[in-house]
């Protein structure tokens, strides 16, 4: 997955980019069956285009002091999921953001599982063999074996 993060007021030093790609990038577990648009390279490895774009602001409230801001989208084949959350800490609003995102992945996953089933359950309805068919049982040689 493609990590790009933007930063506002702020100045992104390592341990916030580290920190930040640690908590987006496990969600790429969740965007695999997602992944119907694919393509396989010549080594057989799936290549995605999943994009995160992770934005981070720090901006201040009249009277009340600075916060926290995180927004993050996540560019699937075919959909965009977008999260976005503030609070007084820089970690706790990157964290919020994951959560939210993984929630609506979770969530999108099993409405794609659920439509799956549903079109296997309409073939295998539509594929049920007539009772006027007919069957008739061979008889076995010897040579064939019990």
């Amino acid at each position: 997955m493609k990590i790009t993060i933007k930063s506002t007021n702020i100045k992104l030093n390592p341990t916030i980019r580290e920190f930040i790609e640690s908590k987006i990038s496990p969600l790429e577990k969740f965007i695999k069956i997602f992944n119907n648009k694919g393509y396989r390279s010549p080594s057989n490895k799936f290549k995605t285009n999943l994009e995160a774009f992770v934005e981070i602001e720090k901006g201040t409230h009249h009277k009340k002091g600075p916060f926290f801001r995180a927004e993050c989208q996540l560019r699937l084949p075919g959909k965009v999921i977008k999260s976005e959350a503030s609070s007084s800490n820089l970690r706790v609003a990157i964290n919020e953001v994951k959560d939210e995102l993984q929630e609506e992945l979770k969530r999108q996953k099993g409405r794609f599982i659920a439509k799956a089933k549903r079109k296997s359950r309409t073939l295998k309805r539509n594929l049920k063999i007539s009772p006027s068919a007919r069957f008739h049982k061979r008889e076995r040689n010897l040579e064939e074996g019990i």
